[in-house]
């Protein structure tokens, strides 16, 4: 236990209450973050006890973690200090709901799932389909970046978070955006802490612009021989008046490591496409999806039915999940760039990877993100290195790359997140507003912010 923390457990737990505070060793294991126990454990109920907690932390120097169910907590670089975890997930209630103006607010501690189903009973939804989706948190899932295969159709999360209310590193309650559709509010700060990993503040509430479920979806799924098809195909969807709402790009390797027990064709690049509509649009969208793939040669074109589908869809969105499980050893880096230009960029990832004889898969989304796995017979962090180093090199004019997934030996040996770009001075700017003591996370973001 640091110095400063032995001072904090007594003031800790008055706040938060006895029973929601913990500094036993054994306890605290389940709150480690990359192989670094914190000294002490606390589960807030409401913002202001997460305030007061803040507060304590900055005035006794303590090194702050913000967690929910800690599905995500391998993502970033390990904490250079790290004191005092604080659990959101007793912050799991609905603040407002408003059906008909489709809008809502919660709490950051709310799981996805249990979210979902208070949506789905007024037919509603909202398009965050992440890895760990069955235990995952909405403030984990937007505190990590990580982002979802229906961000085809409805973009990322900082395309339907209206505001947000969080704690900043002194300890005050902030909000920013609001709770509206239409909001004018002065800047969208609240949008800085979409995949900080918590090292500007602490959400406490999100408010959500909210989508309505299509009465009927349907997926295909059709196979190529060669990626420069599959490719092909991507582009004709994003030129044609279709509007699906996934489409996704994968290599045998990654069919793999989806499940054996899948609908796919094992062909040598597969495209997963889904849609949502009225009968009319989904039958528009089998013909044209038909007539494409049959224009660029597909080996197979197949149209799942209901279970099918949702099975397949499934494992896609849990697919860095599914490789980091049975590839422990195993890397998953992003790499995002120009939907034009990946199929050039994966062949790109292909040749580094082969010519340092590391087995790869490759998962791709059609807006433009690539999930590139490194998936070696054997722990070798140099040599993972090296090859992540030289993809680092590769991408760094027009592209972007980081490492969201790895084991902790290739930590050691480099950044995830790359180097810091030309914007880091600014960064580092936007860390001392919100974060004046830097406790939140130290070490773990960007340039060990």
């Amino acid at each position: 236990m640091s110095t400063p923390a032995k001072a904090m457990p007594s003031r800790a737990a008055e706040i938060v209450g006895a029973a929601n505070f913990t500094d036993d060793p054994a306890q605290l294991a389940a709150y480690e973050v990359e192989g670094e126990r914190p000294s002490a454990a606390a589960r807030p109920e409401a913002a202001n006890e997460v305030a007061e907690l803040v507060k304590l932390a900055a005035a006794e120097k303590l090194a702050v973690i913000p967690m929910g169910a800690r599905t995500k907590l391998s993502i970033g670089m390990p904490p250079v200090r790290y004191d005092l975890a604080i659990d959101m997930t007793r912050l799991d209630r609905v603040i407002s709901y408003d059906p008909g103006d489709l809008t809502l607010s919660v709490e950051a501690g709310i799981p996805l799932a249990k979210l979902a189903a208070t949506l789905a009973e007024h037919q509603q939804f909202l398009p965050i389909e992440v890895p760990f989706y069955e235990r995952a948190t909405i403030g984990g899932t937007l505190a990590s970046g990580v982002d979802s295969p229906l961000r085809k159709m409805y973009g990322t999360a900082r395309d339907f978070v209206l505001g947000m209310e969080f704690v900043t590193g002194d300890g005050a309650l902030a909000k920013s955006g609001g709770r509206v559709v239409k909001n004018v509010s002065g800047y969208d700060l609240h949008k800085l802490m979409l995949g900080a990993i918590g090292s500007l503040g602490i959400m406490t509430r999100v408010n959500f612009k909210t989508f309505p479920l299509a009465a009927e979806s349907r997926g295909w799924l059709v196979g190529f021989a060669r990626a420069e098809e599959a490719f092909a195909l991507t582009d004709s969807i994003r030129k044609s008046p279709l509007a699906p709402q996934t489409v996704e790009i994968f290599d045998r390797p990654a069919t793999a490591i989806l499940d054996a027990r899948l609908p796919i064709d094992r062909t040598e690049w597969s495209v997963a496409i889904s849609a949502a509509g009225n009968e009319r649009v989904l039958e528009r969208s089998a013909g044209d999806l038909q007539k494409m793939s049959r224009d660029l040669n597909a080996a197979t074109f197949r149209a799942l039915d209901g279970s099918a589908a949702a099975s397949l869809f499934t494992a896609i969105r849990e697919f860095p999940a599914l490789t980091a499980k049975q590839f422990t050893d195993g890397v998953v880096a992003r790499i995002t760039t120009l939907p034009t230009q990946m199929a050039e960029t994966v062949q790109l990832l292909k040749n580094i990877a082969a010519g340092r004889g590391l087995p790869c898969a490759v998962f791709a989304r059609g807006v433009g993100v690539i999930y590139f796995a490194l998936l070696p017979a054997e722990r070798d962090a140099p040599a993972i290195a090296r090859c992540m180093k030289e993809i680092f090199a590769a991408t760094a004019d027009n592209q972007c790359a980081t490492i969201p997934w790895c084991p902790l030996e290739l930590k050691r040996e480099m950044s995830v997140w790359g180097s810091p770009r030309e914007d880091f001075l600014l960064m580092q700017r936007v860390k001392q507003a919100f974060d004046p003591h830097g406790i939140f996370a130290p070490g773990r973001f960007v340039g060990g912010l």
